[in-house]
């Protein structure tokens, strides 16, 4: 049965749609985002990555999305179309670069296919540690003072993290699921912003929206959304966020929240 009121549902990728144990996206997942779009809801990505560089647009186009909040909020595509972006100012990311390399934290960002971080050495240990190779293409990162920089990344401990936080009060540092590493944003820009802006393109209601996540960058979007979903492998902060909190996801979690909701 078709949807007949126009509604939208949001995924962020890692974690909630993406299984980091096998970096797939679980075949129940695939079906219930494709029984969503057959039924006529705008189904968004909101994610911390941007969706369109080189190790996320295979994602992208699985999941095939209508909208995608990239970057957690600070670019907004539909379809092809860019409706929206903001970049971080010039001297406050080259305080931050700074600050990074001369206290010996990893910061940085992907753009395209190359990457540029302070002190690459610790992502490159990293990735050995997750998937026992690192084939990215560092470059010098004060280069991003001449590129732009809408979000950054920090690769560590929550120590570092929380430490970074307070020499800036003007950025918010949110943990991911894993503990290693956080997305790095101005404290004007959020998933949630994001959500609203995707709204008022589609001439949706808030209250008509569903929002899944698992890690401290949904903790905006799940409590803005009508109806705010906790992935049972969430952080317990985001489960108390939460409207609902449904299945691991490797217990198909995404598939028995969107039975339960009745939108599939």
């Amino acid at each position: 049965m078709k949807n007949t009121m126009r509604q939208l549902v949001s995924f962020d990728l890692d974690m909630t749609l993406l299984d980091h144990a096998t970096y797939a996206i679980p075949d129940s997942a695939l079906e219930a985002l494709k029984r969503l779009r057959e039924r006529g809801f705008v189904v968004a990505l909101a994610t911390g990555r941007d969706m369109d560089n080189h190790y996320s647009r295979e994602f992208r186009d699985m999941v095939g999305a209508d909208a995608v909040i990239h970057m957690n909020g600070t670019k907004i595509t539909v379809g092809d179309k860019l409706i929206y972006e903001h970049h971080m100012d010039r001297k406050l990311l080259e305080r931050i670069l700074d600050f990074a390399k001369t206290q010996g934290y990893s910061v940085g960002v992907t753009i395209g296919d190359e990457d540029f971080y302070t002190h690459s050495e610790q992502v490159a240990a990293h990735d050995i540690r997750r998937w026992g190779e690192c084939g990215r293409q560092f470059k010098d990162p004060m280069k991003l003072l001449d590129i732009g920089v809408r979000t950054l990344a920090y690769v560590g401990a929550p120590e570092g993290a929380h430490r970074m936080e307070e020499a800036f009060p003007e950025l918010k540092f949110l943990l991911f699921a894993g503990l290693q590493g956080a997305d790095v944003v101005e404290k004007t820009a959020s998933k949630a912003q994001g959500l609203l802006r995707l709204c008022d393109y589609y001439g949706i209601d808030v209250k008509d929206t569903y929002a899944f996540g698992d890690s401290m960058n949904d903790y905006e979007i799940v409590q803005t959304a009508g109806t705010g979903i906790a992935m049972g492998n969430a952080l317990d902060v985001l489960k108390e966020a939460a409207d609902y909190v449904t299945a691991d996801i490797r217990e198909d979690g995404v598939y028995k929240a969107c039975v339960h909701f009745g939108l599939i």
